[in-house]
């Protein structure tokens, strides 16, 4: 496993304004997160999970702090900036699958294609990159199928494969075994374990404390605060 951090996270605060105070949501957050590693976030409802992971992919951006993507900041892009980025180099699952309902499996991926525009496969090889995926992710039967024809694990298989459409060398994942059975969850896991043997960089979000020990790296919060860290700070940061 390589040791050079994907990605690196430095001094993140956040709060919010609401009613003329100022809400800490995140406190003083260091890390790095190995390339080609399983790197779980954990922690319980309103310790800042989700924000952190938003803020790890743009989507939110940090009161203070930095965050480095192999070595390049991307606090200071601008929206458009970082659309073009996240297209490139992050795929992202969500809980709730959030697959377009009147589109196939196939049809899913094959949109993300038309919307990474990220130039990583050109349009003849789409259909050959929507089966592969189909095929990585084990679902290459349900291509036909729209969501609502398939199970919840079978949806969340093929959100994975939409998410890594445009081969972004990073998966990040907000509670992608919340609302699966256990058998489900199992699955997903084990597909994120077969990713990460193909060179990708997982960072996930679960509540469920032993899903998040079989990671490679565990990032426990607790009220925005790192409770628990299981590799080192980066240089110059003070780990909590």
């Amino acid at each position: 496993m390589q040791t050079e951090p994907i990605v690196r996270a430095e001094h993140l605060t956040k709060a919010i304004h609401t009613n003329g105070l100022n809400v800490p949501i995140l406190r003083d957050i260091s890390f790095t997160v190995p390339q080609s590693s399983l790197f779980a976030i954990t922690g319980p409802s309103g310790s800042g999970k989700t924000t952190l992971l938003n803020m790890l992919t743009g989507i939110d951006r940090p009161t203070s702090g930095k965050i480095y993507f192999a070595n390049t900041e991307i606090r200071g892009k601008n929206e458009d900036a970082l659309s073009r980025w996240r297209g490139k180099h992050v795929g992202i699952v969500f809980q709730f699958f959030q697959l377009i309902p009147t589109l196939t499996a196939k049809e899913n991926i094959l949109l993300a294609l038309e919307l990474g525009k990220s130039g990583a496969f050109p349009r003849r090889k789409w259909n050959q990159r929507a089966d592969e995926l189909l095929e990585l992710t084990g679902i290459a039967e349900q291509k036909h199928k729209l969501p609502s024809q398939m199970s919840g694990g079978q949806q969340q298989r093929t959100a994975i494969a939409r998410a890594l459409a445009n081969d972004p060398p990073l998966l990040v994942a907000d509670e992608p075994t919340g609302n699966l059975d256990s058998h489900a969850a199992e699955a997903i896991f084990a597909l994120f374990q077969q990713l990460q043997h193909h060179g990708k960089t997982i960072i996930y979000v679960t509540h469920d404390r032993i899903l998040a020990q079989r990671s490679d790296f565990m990032l426990g919060l607790l009220d925005g605060e790192i409770a628990e860290n299981t590799q080192s700070a980066p240089e110059g940061a003070n780990q909590q």
